[in-house]
């Protein structure tokens, strides 16, 4: 083999190289769009199933709103399981199972508008054929609040659409939500109250409103505070008449589905000067538990080059 034969030939191999590299780029993107397609295309059933499934429950209480027992049954599966679960006035434990039949019997027997279930959060799963909701409500008879709890549905799709196949609820007298606004209202008070408590060197109700994981988040680069220690930190500041004194003046709330955390932004008033503040917290055992917060200095854009100046000098 000549020379310019071996050159030739490395040259073709340099070629079939990037054909075989080209080709390969664009298999790699071909399946990327085709994992992408697949993606959205999934979420899209999701989304579409979700809904369904959440109108099936807007349905059902529609209907027994509307004394529409005829309605209702259509939205059950013929071997429905009915349940209610909970402790009673001694604490004991209790699991009744009821009846479907008088239940759609209890929706005919009274005048439309007398049974009002209202829902304040839904959280949906689906896995076809198989879904599952979990929504807080409280029940209205005659207008007048009679109990509230939280129901866990599970429903199926058969050739016909979803129905409902199992419902197990929990009931109880006190603590229930009765508009929407009063969920916003008590986790505005809430806040509120953990500022206050700060201000007022409430040791307790301030490092009681945060979780024991919970994390806080100071000015300060080295200022990430679990809360226990935190709280041996802040000591010598709640030894004081106020430890600190931050004031919100503004405040944007945002839950969960099911409302059972809730994340936020805040801006306040403190020695500072404005400062900007954002949390997390999650509901459990009946009360809301701070899980994080992070306090920050706000700097205008004007300014930000002196700032930058500053922090370089030592």
């Amino acid at each position: 083999m000549t020379a310019n034969q071996g050159l030739l030939l490395g040259h073709l191999g340099d070629s079939n190289y990037f054909r075989e590299k080209h080709t390969l780029m664009r298999t790699l993107f071909l399946f990327m769009i085709l994992g992408l397609s697949w993606s959205v295309s999934a979420q899209d059933q999701f989304d579409t199933e979700e809904a369904a499934v959440s109108q099936l429950i807007d349905d059902l209480f529609d209907g027994m709103r509307n004394a529409d027992s005829a309605s209702v049954a259509a939205f059950l599966h013929p071997d429905i399981r009915m349940q209610s679960t909970g402790y009673d006035k001694d604490g004991n434990f209790y699991l009744q199972t009821g009846s479907a039949q008088r239940w759609l019997e209890a929706i005919a027997s009274f005048p439309a508008g007398s049974l009002d279930e209202r829902l304040y959060s839904r959280a949906i799963e689906v896995d076809l054929p198989l879904a599952t909701a979990w929504t807080e409500y409280s029940f209205f008879l005659n207008g007048e609040l009679s109990h509230c709890g939280t129901n866990a549905f599970q429903m199926v799709k058969t050739d016909d659409g979803w129905i409902v196949h199992q419902v197990t609820d929990t009931r109880k007298k006190e603590g229930c939500t009765t508009s929407e606004h009063q969920l916003s209202d008590n986790v505005h008070q809430f806040i509120d109250a953990w500022h206050k408590a700060a201000a007022e060197a409430d040791e307790d109700t301030f490092f009681g409103s945060m979780a024991a994981d919970g994390i806080y988040l100071g000015t300060d680069a080295t200022e990430r505070w679990p809360r226990d220690t935190f709280r041996v930190w802040a000591q010598f500041a709640f030894d004081r008449d106020s430890a600190w004194d931050f004031t919100p003046y503004q405040r944007e709330l945002y839950f969960n589905d099911n409302n059972k955390y809730v994340w936020w932004e805040e801006m306040l008033e403190t020695w500072m000067g404005p400062c900007r503040g954002s949390g997390v917290a999650r509901f459990v055992d009946g009360r809301w538990q701070i899980q994080h917060y992070n306090l920050a200095v706000t700097i205008a854009n004007e300014k930000i080059e002196g700032f930058i100046e500053l922090t370089k000098k030592e």
